[in-house]
């Protein structure tokens, strides 16, 4: 099933939302009014989708928000807002959204700007979870529990501590993970891999 996350600082524009998410696509969804919320949701719902507001009435922008939450998670991102400035469109774009929809929104533009994403979601998902643990299958137990400790958060140093290894030997062992599940080794792609297949970790 597909997981919704809606961050929108304004209660009854969400609850439409995960109204018409609820009516029309088979999903799951939860709702953060703030981007503490939001944050606090991600590593247990591990979304799909983010439905996300630009002005959240905060101290950072929705944008802001997308752009940190992308350093730790993989998820597509449609914004959801009243902005039609070009500057802040291009802003957003540098997220690489899926969508952008304008407010107010009907039903009907709802679902035309979500239905695409949607079924894009849908399709990559079972070729995502066969290819991941296909990958997963390849790695021997020492990088199996390098991935755990990866999924606890815990840097390089605190890895080799608690394996009994040196930091060196964790770095090397990182590489290999990287060339196994065919991972770019910048931009915290084995992080932003674990935390996406961390039901494979158990």
């Amino acid at each position: 099933m597909i997981r919704v996350l809606i961050v929108e600082d304004e209660i009854i524009i969400a609850r439409f939302i995960e109204l018409q998410l609820l009516n029309n696509f088979d999903c799951e969804t939860r709702v953060a009014i703030s981007p503490k919320e939001a944050r606090e949701a991600m590593p247990d719902m591990q979304p799909h989708l983010l439905l996300c507001d630009i002005n959240l009435c905060d101290e950072i922008t929705g944008i802001a928000l997308v752009a940190e939450l992308k350093n730790s998670y993989s998820f597509e991102t449609i914004f959801i807002t009243s902005y039609q400035n070009k500057n802040i469109i291009e802003q957003a774009s540098a997220t690489n959204p899926a969508n952008y929809i304008i407010k107010p929104v009907d039903e009907a533009q709802l679902f035309a700007g979500i239905q695409l994403v949607m079924t894009k979601i849908g399709l990559q998902q079972p070729a995502t979870k066969e290819k991941a643990s296909q990958a997963i299958e390849q790695l021997n137990n020492t990088e199996f529990m390098i991935l755990r400790e990866i999924r606890n958060q815990k840097t390089t140093k605190e890895i080799a501590k608690a394996l009994h290894l040196s930091p060196y030997t964790i770095k090397n062992h990182r590489h290999n993970i990287c060339r196994k599940l065919d991972l770019e080794e910048g931009n915290n792609a084995l992080l932003k891999w674990v935390m996406q297949n961390q039901h494979l970790l158990k």
